[in-house]
């Protein structure tokens, strides 16, 4: 199992948001987690990178107990994460961009090759390389901020809400570039566009006031009475 979350609890200060959830991410997947705003999603990811202390439970990469690891070792053990709102630097230019997600031994030492994967996977990005970050349009900066996580070389990649703001073509593109992801390594993708994720997912996960209460296959999850009128609007 690629990345394995057994009975995780979290918050923040007295604030429990995380009760008790597990989830499995096989080799070259894609799980999602879906949910609606303030259901605890992106918590779980910062939780998983180490940047929210675990109150309870653990996390196995690849097998190993990386419950306690910081999150800059998690990253030199393959995890990456791709955060909601994309945190790019926009003085900086989109190669500058990439280079600062290669900041790992194991990825400096690979780092020309990553650079013509992540090229190959977004031609745009190859176009735009000397254009400085803060001028691109919202789904070329989607495009960078995944770009910049995989310069990492991550066995495990997180996304946090990767559609946000963007037009539904841009979004169908953007996904089915992600698809194509798990040829190299597992994906974690947090999602509110529910029609979407199940669209190219493996499995996946329903978290609501912050424990899991549905799971399934997407086509498990799509013919849900409860998935149905709460998130499809069917």
């Amino acid at each position: 199992m690629a990345l394995s979350l057994q009975q995780l609890s979290s918050g923040y200060g007295r604030l429990q948001v995380l009760f008790g959830i597990s989830l499995e991410v096989p080799a070259k997947s894609i799980i999602s987690l879906l949910g609606p705003n303030g259901a605890g999603k992106s918590t779980t990811l910062w939780t998983v990178m180490g940047v929210v202390r675990p109150w309870e439970g653990r996390i196995l990469l690849e097998g190993t107990d990386a419950t306690r690891v910081p999150p800059h070792r998690k990253v030199e053990l393959g995890l990456a994460l791709v955060p909601e709102g994309r945190r790019l630097f926009p003085e900086m230019t989109v190669e500058e961009n990439l280079l600062m997600g290669a900041f790992t031994k194991r990825a400096r030492e690979k780092v020309h090759d990553t650079l013509e994967f992540v090229y190959a996977l977004f031609p745009r990005l190859r176009e735009r390389r000397r254009q400085r970050a803060g001028t691109m349009s919202g789904g070329e900066q989607q495009m960078l901020a995944i770009a910049r996580a995989l310069m990492s070389r991550p066995k495990v990649l997180l996304i946090d809400e990767p559609s946000a703001g963007l037009a539904p073509k841009i979004v169908s593109d953007l996904f089915q570039t992600v698809k194509r992801l798990k040829e190299e390594m597992s994906v974690l993708l947090v999602e509110q566009n529910v029609a979407a994720a199940l669209e190219i997912s493996d499995y996946s996960y329903v978290l609501e006031n912050g424990r899991i209460v549905l799971q399934g296959r997407p086509e498990e999850l799509a013919a849900n009475e409860h998935v149905k009128k709460a998130y499809l609007g069917v």
